[in-house]
């Protein structure tokens, strides 16, 4: 049985000019269980992990100033969010999941987040609305403890994933690969493993030849004993944060490439959900949920 992490946690009130759509996480797992793609018993909510285990990838300073709220008012600013202490115990939430959705995959094949895929948070510092860089957090936990040899990272977020690229730049047991945005935040793009970067109004048919030819070759020669996949939904057209024009379609045939592949090299797999920022936002949901559709098809 797939299983998916969600906690309410998720979902925090922020100032109403706020433009992240937190409320997303509360619709979505609404969302599965009314259209009967998920059942409540396959909902769980994260234990917190130690402090020990975030700190095989973010540095001691930073982590004592973000779980003091010691944040400097423009450390603050680039994380997008207002500092607080629920904040902090959100992000420890969503990475503890993705590292227990790590377990349940490398048994069951399949796991997903509600959230996650918080690629913008370095090892020192976070921004772009990531305080702690989940995928990475577990993929390090799983590596430390010797349950993996070799990660792949498959991040396919209309935003570059800079902040996985940068923690994971000197190792070569973890492979990061980001297909994105070429005019994206970020400006200052860091160097992952395997960068391709899409001009502006791709659309499906460009944008799923281009992931179909690159990413088989990146299975053989990496071997990965797991695959961490960040399914932003923010390729969409109509984005108002991403510049690519994938119709909805397209970005569930995008979601169907990654997962039918994991499971025909049985290569374990979990998902977080990344941006989506659709103008309309019954577009975020229905995208999102997609994913989920696609991960029940192949791994149930």
């Amino acid at each position: 049985m797939i299983k998916i992490a969600f906690k309410h946690n998720y979902v925090l009130q922020l100032p109403k000019s706020h433009t992240f759509p937190m409320e997303k996480y509360d619709l979505l797992p609404r969302q599965l269980k009314y259209l009967g793609i998920a059942s409540e018993d396959q909902f769980f909510e994260p234990i917190p992990i130690p402090e020990e285990d975030i700190l095989l990838t973010h540095t001691e300073q930073y982590w004592s100033k973000l779980k003091n709220l010691e944040l400097t008012d423009k450390e603050a600013k680039k994380t997008g969010f207002p500092q607080s202490m629920e904040m902090v115990k959100r992000e420890v939430d969503i990475a503890s999941g993705t590292y227990q959705l790590a377990r349940h995959a490398l048994k069951y094949g399949c796991g997903l987040n509600i959230a996650g895929g918080t690629h913008h948070a370095f090892s020192d510092h976070g921004e772009g609305y990531c305080l702690l860089n989940d995928q990475a957090v577990a993929a390090n936990i799983l590596l430390r403890d010797q349950q993996v040899h070799k990660v792949l990272i498959v991040d396919l977020d209309v935003h570059q994933g800079n902040g996985t690229a940068e923690i994971f730049h000197e190792n070569d047991r973890v492979f990061t690969f980001s297909m994105h945005g070429a005019r994206n935040y970020p400006t200052q793009k860091m160097v992952s493993d395997l960068d391709i970067a899409l001009p502006c109004k791709t659309e499906d048919e460009a944008y799923l030849k281009i992931l179909k030819e690159t990413l088989p070759q990146l299975i053989k020669p990496n071997k990965p004993d797991i695959v961490f996949y960040q399914a932003g939904v923010d390729v969409m057209e109509n984005d108002k944060f991403g510049k690519l024009s994938l119709s909805l379609e397209g970005c569930m045939k995008r979601d169907e490439t990654v997962l039918s592949l994991c499971q025909s090299h049985k290569i374990p797999v979990v998902v977080t959900m990344g941006g989506g920022y659709n103008r309309k936002f019954s577009k975020i949901l229905d995208a999102h949920a997609n994913t989920f559709v696609v991960a029940t098809h192949y791994f149930m």
